[in-house]
């Protein structure tokens, strides 16, 4: 489900206040910090991700291989901070706004 550029806004705005839950380190993307996203993402459905300054990967590069495996999108990488969504599988809590129609 890609976002629109309305919903990517909208998205932003939310993360913009919040905290960074998930640090990644010099150890890159393990297990752990995989399962500690996916976790996040069920309990909070947007989330920020913190990459520390000697992590092996490109920041782009790790957003997407994390979306792409916990079936997420990116909503936007600004330094070395990733914003997460994923809606929630049965409860969804947060209300996007509707994609326009041409």
């Amino acid at each position: 489900m890609p976002l629109t550029g309305k919903q990517n806004q909208y998205l932003r705005s939310l993360g913009h206040h919040l905290n960074a839950l998930v640090q990644i380190g010099k150890h890159g993307v393990t297990e752990s910090v995989t399962a500690a996203v996916d976790q996040a993402l069920l309990d909070h459905e947007l989330i920020k991700i913190r990459i520390h300054a000697e992590a092996p990967s490109d920041r782009y590069d790790t957003a997407d291989a994390l979306a792409a495996e916990l079936k997420a999108e990116v909503a936007q990488v600004l330094g070395r901070t990733i914003l997460l969504y994923r809606p929630h599988p049965s409860e969804p809590k947060m209300k996007l706004p509707k994609a326009d129609k041409k």
